[in-house]
């Protein structure tokens, strides 16, 4: 997959994400040569997981039926949520111009209906 998950001006981009794994029907994306954040649009996916260096769960992005990210999940220190540098289950969204909302603690429910996601940092 190339740079944002697009193709530029129907020439294709360079591949920097290679799917490594799926969780639950999902993908799990690595990025190549050095790539580390998920893409902003997806091809044909509605999501992508990301994880971190030992296999755990650390970012999900959902993708509209226009394949635009609208929501990302991430199990990361959040300073504004938890300022001791925790790792907290939060979520963003976005609008179509890829700009994020503010951190927000993931409640229970959200927990709950990702859980199948969730490697490794929630039993």
């Amino acid at each position: 997959m190339g740079g944002r998950g697009t193709f530029a001006a129907g020439n294709p981009v360079a591949y920097v994400y290679k799917t490594i794994d799926k969780i639950a029907g999902m993908k799990v994306l690595e990025g190549i040569g050095g790539k580390h954040s998920l893409p902003e649009e997806a091809h044909s996916s509605s999501g992508y997981i990301k994880l971190d260096k030992n296999g755990n769960f650390y970012e999900m992005r959902l993708y509209d039926k226009d394949h635009y990210l609208y929501f990302e999940l991430a199990y990361h220190p959040e300073p504004s949520i938890d300022p001791s540098r925790r790792p907290v289950l939060h979520y963003h969204t976005y609008d179509r111009h890829f700009n994020r909302s503010r951190a927000t603690k993931a409640s229970k429910a959200m927990k709950n209906h990702f859980l199948k996601y969730l490697r490794g940092i929630i039993s």
